[in-house]
């Protein structure tokens, strides 16, 4: 493959990673004026964590908005299509949120799905709601920003786009904080990106344990495989009601999805054809959003697992159904068991020979004793609990206990002090392994503002014990509502 199908290939196995995890990475030199509003966005901060070892962990996310990129409503023939009624309807819910994590080496790839309904506690206070369900991420934060944006005098496409730009920041957010990963690259794609590169394909092939339909969905199948064409495969991705499972069941179908359009991305030859890559790409550019800063030469080099369908599905675990404070169902998770999970599948453990791990000898932090100053700590990487710890044990060492909130992850643990603080603030630092030290007009005084960044540990010095961090290796749930795994590499068989 030369370096302009490369580049090509990248984007088809980039922007259908929106819509399948694959197909629309593709920005050709001579094409690019024309993609380049593929890779617009902004929304992961350049300062958060990085995947290690040279690993790639991207988000495909699927809103339900029936709205194009600029807010405006569809066509009425592509409204009927995707039966799912007009722009009024549907919001901007992340119904779909699949973390594929891609080796380094081409290796397998292995994906996550988190279930819509998983009920969390928001990063940031986002309109008001300090917990919710995780799919509603993405729309409070839009709203947020689009009233904020409105108020400054913001209007028509470019107050859509901007206020966008917040929702896809929430959502990574809170994906992040909630599998205690970092996410590298991500792809947004709406109900109508499915339908029109579903289309585009000439269709996609599934395969169903049972009949079922769902007059809501508009779906009506057949046990056993079967050809859906553009609406059909849209309806098959959203249908939830009659299936064993609900929501978790349709989470299996979108997975299925993604195996498909695998399969007939590569039992075509798509990857192998500029000129078919090229069409998806023409059709992609309508749909899908991704990041800026996305390489899709280097990925699509790396994502060799992807193009050969070499791709495992699992639906993250719950614990079981439960209603909201306003009576909505709500999936109630363990948040320690969900990030055990992902880290065993993302980061198995590998071989030990037995060796013993070599000692080093490491200089003691130096002990510490406040001066007074208020403590606000901002749990930005560390495990959850860590901070409440942190708080106490200060408290207990010359400090003033302050708020403890969760936010957007960082990379590096920071200290932010306002007037009269700068000693404590120094202290800490120190205590810390010499953590990133600023002055801020924006702290109040004698405060200290100490973001717990994902590089933190706990100072060996200060009593009250660190948190455990996230168990390295679990056994992968088989059983219960969210199922096993679905393989890639063929036409998986799902309810």
């Amino acid at each position: 493959m030369g370096k302009r199908a490369a580049v090509l290939a990248g984007k088809v196995v980039a922007a259908t990673a929106s819509v399948a995890v694959l197909a629309t990475f593709g920005v050709a030199y001579g094409t690019y004026e024309q993609l380049q509003g593929l890779g617009s966005s902004s929304a992961i901060n350049p300062d958060s964590p990085k995947s290690k070892d040279g690993a790639q962990n991207i988000l495909v996310m699927g809103l339900t908005t029936r709205l194009d990129l600029d807010g405006n409503p569809l066509p009425p023939a592509v409204e009927a299509a995707l039966h799912a009624g007009d722009g009024s309807r549907g919001g901007y819910n992340t119904n779909t949120m699949i973390v594929v994590h891609v080796p380094n080496d081409g290796s397998k790839a292995t994906a996550v799905s988190v279930p819509r309904d998983d009920e969390v506690t928001f990063v940031d206070t986002l309109y008001g709601e300090r917990t919710g369900k995780i799919k509603e991420a993405y729309g409070l934060a839009k709203a947020q920003k689009q009233e904020e944006l409105y108020a400054k005098g913001e209007r028509g496409p470019q107050l859509e786009r901007d206020s966008r730009e917040a929702g896809r920041a929430a959502t990574i957010a809170n994906i992040e904080h909630l599998l205690d990963i970092p996410i590298d690259h991500f792809a947004e794609i709406s109900l109508a990106g499915f339908y029109d590169l579903a289309t585009q394909l000439g269709g996609i092939d599934v395969c169903l344990n049972h009949a079922t339909s769902d007059t809501n969905a508009g779906a009506n199948f057949k046990q056993g495989r079967q050809h859906l064409d553009g609406a059909q495969a849209l309806a098959f991705v959203r249908q939830r009601d009659n299936l064993p499972n609900n929501d978790l069941d349709r989470t299996h179908r979108q997975q299925a999805f993604l195996a498909s359009v695998t399969t007939k991305l590569k039992g075509q030859g798509v990857f192998g054809s500029l000129g078919k890559m090229q069409d998806l790409l023409t059709v992609a550019s309508k749909d899908v959003v991704m990041d800026k800063d996305w390489d899709l030469l280097a990925f699509a080099q790396q994502a060799t697992a992807l193009t050969s369908g070499n791709i495992e599905f699992h639906t993250l675990p719950i614990l079981g159904y439960g209603k909201d404070a306003n009576g909505q169902d709500i999936n109630n998770i363990d948040v320690p068991t969900v990030r055990a999970v992902v880290h065993t599948l993302f980061a198995p453990p590998a071989a030990t020979t037995g060796a013993p791990a070599p000692t080093t000898t490491t200089s003691a932090p130096p002990a510490i004793k406040g001066q007074g100053s208020t403590v606000d700590i901002r749990n930005a990487g560390a495990p959850d609990g860590t901070g409440k710890k942190l708080s106490d044990a200060l408290a207990a060492n010359g400090f003033k206990a302050g708020e403890v909130t969760p936010t957007a992850r960082q990379a590096t643990t920071t200290v932010y002090y306002g007037s009269a603080a700068k000693e404590d603030a120094t202290a800490l630092a120190a205590l810390l392994g010499n953590a990133k030290l600023v002055a801020s007009s924006a702290a109040a005084a004698h405060h200290v503002a100490l973001y717990l960044g994902a590089d933190f540990t706990w100072p060996a010095t200060l009593s009250g014990g660190a948190t455990a961090s996230t168990p390295t290796s679990v056994p992968i749930p088989t059983e219960g509502p969210q199922g096993g795994a679905v393989m890639g590499g063929d036409i998986p068989c799902v309810d």
